[in-house]
Formats: structure tokens, sequence, C-alpha cells
């Protein structure tokens, strides 16, 4: 599956935003940052993962019904929420 080319720019803007607040998460670490601050970057960093994934996801969606609707052999549902899952 390759991600829809109107997708790949969000997708890398939020993979690229979660790459530096990781890059942000590991200074806090090394700095001795309180608890509170690095668990709440953290939490955005996995948001910001999660997004990416579920905008890959939609887009491979749409490219398999588009593929189904050309011949090509679509993913089943146990497939769909098998992806779907891996991001739980």
């Amino acid at each position: 599956m390759q991600v829809d080319e109107t997708a790949v720019g969000p997708v890398l803007n939020r993979l690229r935003r979660a790459q530096g607040q990781l890059t942000g998460v590991i200074a806090m670490i090394e700095a001795g940052r309180d608890c509170k601050d690095v668990v709440t970057q953290l939490a955005a960093v996995s948001r910001a993962l999660d997004r990416a994934g579920f905008k890959i996801i939609a887009s491979g969606m749409r490219q398999c019904l588009a593929e189904a609707e050309d011949g090509g052999i679509p993913m089943n549902e146990a497939e769909l929420e098998k992806l779907f899952l891996t991001l739980a």
C-alpha cells in the first residue's frame, strides 16, 4: 500500500511534529524535568503518532475501495479491523 499523494504531506507533518516532540521529551528527561511535564509531552507524542496512523489507514481504505472498483482485491473486514486495532 502506498499512502495517497494528498495524504503524504499531512502525514509527514504529523510525523515530524511527533519527532520534534519526542526529541523534547528526551531533552526533558536528560534535564531532570518534572515527571508531570514529561508525561504531558509524551502523551502529545502519542497523539501525534496516532493521528498519523489514522490518516495512513484512512488513505489506505480509500485506496482499497478504489482498487476494488477497478477489479483489484480489497481488504476484507477482518484485515481492516486488525489494522485499526494495531493503533489501539
